[in-house]
């Protein structure tokens, strides 16, 4: 009796977290690719955004074409001069920087981003100076040996986590000629300390040039910054001088090294290869001229397939190389394009990031591709671990796994889960609903006879045709809509319980939805035109680029539509509206969610 009730038990358990971990994968699974999605928006735009950059007026301009972050940052402004044009007050309490750095100075840092304190600007547009000129000067590819240091640690995407970085440098120790680190590019965007980040790795990269390494990552960018909530924070952070911050961070960028190889055995960059990548080539380029390398029209096609192929693209276990078209950018390459590379520069291991994995690490290629992600909890707190490298001279690879616990710690593992999931759904619900008017007519092509229900398989190849997220619906069925006893599904409970966030009379359905949908796109176009980040926009603003924008992607919406509703958001008819209002209007609220608090 006493075994048999011991193996009920070691059953449910195993059955028990089987259900756990199929959960946690298919929310990771959403997670994921939603944010796919929205990168392929991003990149179907580019040219549209290009064009904003370049043709957006002001008012006040007298219609000169100007660019948001045309601002002038003289290269041979020295660093005396920063100290003369901008004060630094007594009443400032933060680390005060002298030039060459100290390894003092980089510990200052430490201690003031430990306790939220904020570098002054002065000392921000010296230390991005200074970092413009270290740069300039390291070529494309960056060569390293590990006969100077008995190993090196690679970390890969960090989007803005601070606290990964400090338990990173608190279990790998800070840089120094001992201690070689190689970062692998998207070091922004997404977390809410990217400039932090960013302040640290460029002072010991000017401490340490030889020590400390850094690969631009395809989130190194201006456009995607102003998407990905980087152009945001230095925006808020740094009110009086912000505009010269990112207009020198943009020319620091363009710096960026695109490569690293170590022992000429090893090779770091961020996204991957394609079959037609050349090292010799890449290593050749003026890649200063790409400011904004997803958003740049008059150079060479190859030349800009070049750096999108080594900063978006993925590995597969397929043979081959295809389109990435999960992102909209690179491609997919497989085992024999690794292979063929290898060939070509007798390499033996390529080490890229990029790429969100549950455990920090994934292996693939035989061994012979390893992606490394350094950002822990990066969907929700609790969805995954972060990791770095570390290659010794014989070139094998040591892993070390962490994870920041703020709250977790105190939840087990069906509520951390659980915390995963609900975030997931939420984020994948409110996709649905900005695709409402699309997949009802789908969802009609199926109900031939206007019942309102269809079967779960018609439900799952609607769903999958509009939204194209390659997910498993099915299985998520019943956390999106409602089955009938006789088990078809009623497809309008998709939407039962989620609605715009301020009804607006003047908003037509089609038009909110529109808007809805949207959001981030357009919040990226008036973040553009509004130079002052007053958050207002002009009426005659708003029409003419919403005019350009529906043009650009071929949207029916009537132009009195969009009048409407621009003026009765006017509220105090001086003839701007509040954008950040206007958006707040058209997100999506969870209707339970918003009861349950």
């Amino acid at each position: 009796t006493v075994i048999r009730a011991a193996i009920l038990i070691q059953k449910w358990y195993r059955f028990t977290m089987a259900r756990l971990e199929m959960r946690r994968r298919y929310s990771l699974s959403i997670f994921q690719s939603i944010e796919y999605a929205d990168e392929q928006d991003q990149l179907q735009l580019s040219n549209f955004f290009t064009f904003m950059l370049d043709h957006c007026t002001h008012p006040d301009s007298g219609n000169k074409n100007e660019s948001n972050v045309e601002i002038v940052v003289d290269e041979d402004l020295c660093l005396k001069e920063f100290e003369k044009k901008i004060d630094v007050p007594d009443s400032y309490y933060g680390p005060r920087l002298s030039f060459p750095l100290t390894v003092e100075d980089a510990n200052a840092l430490l201690h003031a981003f430990r306790n939220e304190q904020l570098l002054h600007a002065r000392y921000v547009l010296q230390l991005l100076s200074e970092t413009r000129r270290v740069l300039k000067e390291m070529p494309n590819i960056t060569h390293l040996s590990t006969s100077y240091s008995k190993e090196i640690t690679v970390c890969g995407d960090l989007h803005g986590n601070l606290d990964d970085l400090l338990l990173i440098f608190y279990k790998n120790g800070l840089p120094s000629q001992q201690n070689c680190y190689v970062f692998n590019g998207d070091f922004v965007d997404r977390g809410k300390n990217s400039m932090e980040i960013l302040i640290i790795l460029f002072a010991f990269l000017l401490i340490y040039p030889n020590d400390l390494h850094l690969n631009r990552g395809n989130h190194e960018d201006y456009i995607m910054n102003l998407r990905y909530g980087f152009t945001k924070e230095v925006s808020k952070k740094y009110k009086d001088h912000w505009k010269q911050i990112l207009c020198l961070l943009r020319d620091v960028f363009s710096w960026l090294p695109l490569a690293t190889i170590i022992d000429s055995k090893v090779l770091i960059l961020h996204g991957g290869i394609s079959d037609t990548t050349d090292l010799d080539f890449l290593n050749a380029l003026e890649r200063n001229k790409v400011r904004d390398h997803i958003h740049v029209r008059v150079i060479l096609f190859s030349f800009r397939n070049v750096i999108l192929d080594i900063l978006w693209s993925d590995p597969r276990s397929q043979n081959g190389c295809t389109p990435n078209k999960c992102r909209g950018g690179g491609c997919y390459f497989g085992p024999d394009v690794t292979a063929k590379l290898f060939e070509r520069y007798n390499l033996k291991m390529l080490i890229r990031s990029h790429e969100f994995k549950p455990e920090g690490y994934e292996i693939s290629h035989d061994g012979k591709v390893i992606t490394i992600f350094s950002a822990s909890n990066y969907y929700e707190e609790g969805s995954n671990r972060g990791a770095y490298i570390k290659l010794n001279p014989e070139l094998t690879p040591r892993f070390v796994q962490y994870q920041v616990s703020k709250f977790t710690r105190r939840q087990n593992l069906r509520e951390r889960v659980g915390t995963i999931e609900s975030s997931a759904l939420k984020s994948l619900r409110e996709k649905i609903y900005a695709h409402r008017s699309e997949l009802i007519s789908a969802f009609a092509q199926y109900d031939i006879n206007g019942t309102g229900r269809i079967s779960v398989n018609d439900w799952a190849a609607a769903m999958e045709s509009v939204l194209q997220l390659e997910l498993p619906w099915r299985m998520l069925r019943s956390q999106l809509a409602q089955m009938n006893p006789d088990g078809e599904v009623d497809f309008m409970s998709c939407f039962y319980d989620l609605k715009m966030g301020q009804p607006i009379k003047e908003a037509q359905p089609a038009l909110a939805e529109t808007l809805c949908r949207y959001r981030k796109d357009l919040e990226i176009i008036f973040n553009i035109i509004d130079k002052d980040h007053s958050g207002l926009i002009s009426l005659e603003e708003f029409s003419q680029t919403w005019r350009l924008f529906t043009s650009h992607l071929g949207i029916d919406i009537q132009d009195d539509s969009i009048d409407k509703l621009v003026l009765s958001i006017d509220y105090n008819k001086d003839g701007h509206i509040d954008f950040n209002e206007f958006l707040e209007a058209f997100h999506v609220v969870h209707r339970l969610e918003k009861k349950a608090t």
